[in-house]
């Protein structure tokens, strides 16, 4: 339902997640689903010890040897067992004697000195907790290795009485799970809303209302909608949002000047490999390794622009291998956190506190990255004639080139290219040069050196403090490197993709389910690790996994499979009683309801109004955003320095294309939490501010859409009922109900009756935006006909997926 206000428009935005606050608070249930007074009977290591001892212990008794106390280790089961080193008499843990282990004695004592953990950590364990312990050892101190570094298996589907309601394997494990706790599913949505929820999905962008009548007459199947949406180029465009976050790709290097770079063309890339469906062990082994590959073509050198996108430096006084090494690291954490779904960076300076990574095998891992032929400092001088050895090595791509191997990269015509070129170079550019590079586009990728770097353990992690030298090699942890591969990047990218590896698909299957559900089955996709969160259904996420590398890694098949299940097609009904037992909607007895993205709000103003610019490609265009901002914050100096913005179709790219400048990136966007692109990001925060409901009434894309969108209906042959019946299914995808209807007719009469007597006000509030606008039309009637339509780009339900 509209909210109930005319002329004072509120965004409910700004309600859910305060109701969502009041219930968790009103919760007691802890990650693994246990409150604090339930007590298993049977105590599992991993589901209720090892999140105790992780929290409280192994920061000074766990895997870094650094920082180890007494000599004791917690999180191994042969020094649990042992003899103590200061107590040869005492062992810390005894299997079934409690009353004889010294960890049990050390956790109840009264003596403050004795007390763990200490006092002056500001840590206390719950007397549930204590509890826990005493019966886990009466048990035997069973130690069980954890879950994220044992290879997935597909366990049998759950037995379940729903034959009605499950459609495939998914349901089977959601549904068992929400019989253990006392849920039932929902029912299923309504067909208009399940259709725009796979849109916003599968292309990111909303259907249009020719397209949901068609669909509506032709009684098509929700799977034949997916087929068709699964080939549709936008659904490309909406895979590589989620991408670029964990590529950190963007227009800038990042540092003080903040120099232009020109990575597009990886960008358009990604794109097309997810337009192609390319299988995700192909897809991340070309970004990783392309170069490395036999015969390497020059769209298999394109892809390992991957691996340099990160920040790199232009300061003169910067010193080169420290920057170097700096870019090697940040490969090194990117494929951590993007492929491992480890906090690899933990283990840069000792080993890693909590996950058994030494130091060692952190720089074993970064050896694979730290031979490229690349230097540390991007050197600048006036105008276009400067060197610059950071991007170095770089892969040339010529008009030639997109005719022919690279045909899917946009190259926009010459005139377009030294316009931007332009833009973007400043004083003292040398004109002929740049009509010259107008027709050639440079992309950072990776090259390694004919003979390698020396590799060094970097103490504390500095760069002008290497210790011991060391070969590449992986953590064996997780699985040993094999001596049959080599021992370049190519080998981690087959390593990565061992049918053994414990982590590589479950990390992707999991991001998946993130994007779709907004939430992961680990609800802390970058950390699979001891610190990280359980799975909420870990014989799911293991069976999609084993199920995703059984089908040739194929991304559409998964989402297919996911799409196609009773689980997602739900509606988001929410009852107090699935409040009560399910605040955050863990267990899906109901389909979540998220607000969209930044990329995809924009996307949907654009769509819905008419002005979207749906070509595929190319270069980042620069749109509406504050006057002076970027003036006001940075440096003064580089090639972007000041904000040229753009014009005509550019203004109205998808949100995918909007320029990021690291050190300024656009306020649109950040406000709705996209990323800044300073580094790896696999998760994007989730708020809820009064700005971003500001920004939905002020932002001139936003009111430019509504002026645009009231013209368009005002010349139509139509009722004023018409044309916001016509408004309505445009934006919100759905037709309005008789009381919808009756409150937007009456704020029309309200904003007609205000312009009417004051023109002035309604000739200010049309002069918004750069697309021309239609004088023929009474500038009151537009005026009253825009703010509806604003009013309906502010409903909750609008910027919602549900």
């Amino acid at each position: 339902m509209i909210w109930k206000a005319k002329l004072h428009v509120f965004n409910a935005w700004l309600l859910g997640p305060s109701l969502l606050a009041v219930v968790f608070v009103l919760s007691c249930e802890n990650q693994n689903g246990d409150t604090e007074n339930f007590f298993p009977e049977s105590v599992s290591y991993n589901l209720h010890i090892r999140p105790i001892l992780s929290e409280n212990c192994f920061a000074c008794h766990g895997p870094d040897g650094n920082k180890r106390e007494a000599g004791l280790r917690l999180d191994r089961e042969e020094d649990a067992f042992s003899a103590l080193k200061e107590h040869p008499d005492r062992k810390a843990i005894i299997p079934g004697k409690p009353h004889q282990s010294e960890i049990f004695a050390r956790i109840t004592t009264d003596d403050a000195t004795e007390l763990m953990p200490p006092p002056s950590s500001n840590l206390t364990l719950s007397s549930h907790q204590i509890q826990l312990i005493e019966e886990w050892i009466r048990q035997g101190a069973v130690y069980e290795p954890h879950w994220a570094f044992v290879p997935p298996e597909k366990s049998p589907l759950p037995e379940a009485n729903a034959s009605d309601w499950m459609q495939n394997e998914v349901d089977h494990f959601t549904f068992s799970t929400m019989k253990g706790k006392g849920l039932q599913p929902n029912q299923r949505a309504e067909k208009q809303t399940l259709v725009r929820r796979i849109y916003f999905d599968l292309t990111g962008l909303p259907p249009k209302p020719e397209e949901l009548r068609k669909i509506e007459k032709e009684d098509r199947s929700i799977e034949s909608i997916i087929d068709t949406l699964l080939s549709d180029p936008a659904y490309g465009e909406k895979m590589a949002v989620s991408w670029m976050d964990v590529a950190r790709y963007a227009d800038s290097h990042g540092y003080q000047d903040d120099y232009y770079r020109t990575q597009w063309p990886w960008r358009d890339w990604v794109i097309h490999a997810f337009n192609q469906n390319m299988p995700y062990d192909q897809f991340v082994t070309w970004q990783l390794a392309g170069d490395l590959l036999p015969n390497a073509t020059k769209e298999q050198i394109l892809a390992t622009g991957f691996n340099r996108n990160h920040k790199i430096t232009e300061e003169s006084g910067a010193i080169d291998e420290e920057y170097r090494v700096m870019y090697a690291i940040d490969r090194t954490n990117t494929l951590g956190k993007a492929m491992l779904g480890i906090t690899l960076e933990c283990a840069q300076c000792h080993d890693h506190k909590y996950d058994p990574i030494s130091q060692k095998e952190y720089f074993q891992m970064y050896a694979f990255f730290n031979n490229v032929a690349e230097k540390g400092i991007e050197e600048a001088s006036p105008g276009f004639s400067r060197k610059s050895p950071a991007k170095f090595p770089l892969m040339e791509i010529t008009d030639e080139d997109t005719h022919e191997i690279l045909e899917f990269i946009n190259m926009p015509d010459s005139a377009r290219r030294v316009q931007t070129l332009l833009a973007n170079m400043g004083k003292g550019t040398n004109y002929n040069s740049l009509l010259a590079e107008a027709d050639i586009l440079k992309v950072s990728v990776m090259g390694d050196l004919d003979s390698g770097r020396t590799t060094y353990i970097l103490d504390r992690g500095a760069y002008d403090a290497p210790t011991e030298p060391v070969n590449e090699g992986t953590p064996a942890a997780l699985l040993e490197f094999p001596e049959e591969l080599p021992k370049n990047r190519l080998g981690l990218a087959r390593w990565l993709f061992n049918p053994e590896h414990p982590l590589t698909a479950r990390v992707f299957v999991n991001r998946i389910w993130q994007e779709i559900f907004g939430v992961g089955l680990v609800d802390t996709p970058g950390d699979f690790g001891m610190q990280g969160s359980l799975p909420i259904n870990q014989p799911l996420l293991d069976w999609l996994a084993v199920d995703f590398m059984e089908n040739g890694w194929d991304i559409q098949l998964l989402l297919k499979k996911i799409l196609m299940s009773s689980t997602y097609q739900q509606s988001a009904l929410v009852t107090p009683e699935k409040i009560e037992i399910d605040p955050d909607n863990r267990y899906l007895s109901r389909f979540p309801r998220q607000r969209l993205k930044a990329e995809e709000i924009r996307d949907l103003v654009l769509a819905s109004s008419g002005l979207l610019n749906r070509e595929i490609g190319g270069p980042s265009v620069k749109p509406y955003q504050p006057e002076g901002l970027w003036e006001a914050a940075t440096s003064g100096r580089g090639n972007l320095s000041a904000y040229q913005q753009d014009t005509g179709k550019y203004l109205y790219r998808r949100g995918l294309y909007t320029f990021i400048k690291r050190t300024v990136p656009p306020p649109q966007m950040i406000l709705f939490d996209a990323s800044n692109r300073d580094a790896c990001e696999v998760e994007r925060v989730k708020t809820s501010t009064p700005l971003q409901a500001l920004a939905m009434m002020n932002a001139p894309y936003i009111l430019e859409a509504s002026r645009v969108m009231a013209e368009r209906l005002l010349v139509e042959k139509t009722t004023l009922q018409e044309k916001i019946h016509s408004a309505f299914y445009h934006i919100v995808g759905r037709p309005p109900d008789e009381e919808e209807m009756d409150i937007l007719v009456a704020t029309h009469g309200d904003f007609l009756e205000v312009y009417n007597k004051d023109q002035e006000s309604a000739v200010q509030v049309l002069d918004v935006g750069e697309y021309p606008s239609d004088d023929s039309l009474h500038p009151a009637g537009k005026a009253a006909m825009m703010q509806v339509i604003s009013l309906m780009y502010n409903l909750e339900e609008t910027n919602t997926k549900s």
